[in-house]
């Protein structure tokens, strides 16, 4: 079966579940996390090896997971790591990511932004962040975070080709390009 196949369900589901109290960017991060973790050879012959048991693996995945993120999975990320685990599904997970975002950038009501910012946000930094472009551009949104520390501080936000640069450095720029005027 194509690998496409399998994901498919799994995405499917995982959008359902972020529909229902708009965690799509929380999901999206999850699933990308989750990727990388798949992705090191470490990890593949870990998730490979037949003296590991199920149980053990699910344990193991979930708190690199959580370590990587930072935070504790709640129970519906919690599940659906076992889920993935129990029907030996880690080497779709890069898929299932790929058909979440496909899904979610249909949906004419989900906007995803790109913000990159100085330093590590924090969740309640990116819920509020979310939360007002959510407001500015009336639709559901997710984001993707990004560190840049050349960044002084202040966030720039992209959506495709439009940037909206709300750095330090930008306002130091504009500041001077009106300085200069004078």
């Amino acid at each position: 079966m194509e690998q496409t196949t399998i994901a498919k369900p799994y995405a499917n589901a995982i959008l359902e579940i972020a529909a229902q109290d708009n965690s799509y960017s929380t999901w999206r991060e999850l699933l990308s996390t989750l990727a990388q973790i798949g992705a090191d050879e470490l990890y593949q012959a870990f998730d490979a090896s037949p003296q590991v048991s199920k149980q053990e693996k699910i344990d193991t995945t979930a708190k690199l997971l959580g370590s990587a993120l930072g935070r504790d999975l709640s129970a519906p990320e919690q599940a659906t790591v076992a889920l993935l685990q129990d029907n030996a599904r880690m080497a779709v997970v890069e898929d299932i990511l790929a058909l979440f975002e496909e899904a979610m950038n249909a949906s004419n009501d989900t906007r995803a932004f790109q913000v990159i910012s100085a330093y590590q946000l924090t969740q309640a930094e990116e819920k509020q962040i979310t939360q007002d472009l959510a407001a500015k551009y009336d639709a559901s949104v997710s984001i993707e975070t990004q560190v840049d520390e050349t960044l002084t501080g202040g966030v720039v936000i992209k959506e495709g080709d439009k940037v909206l640069d709300l750095s330090i450095q930008a306002r130091v720029a504009e500041l001077q390009t009106r300085l200069s005027a004078n």
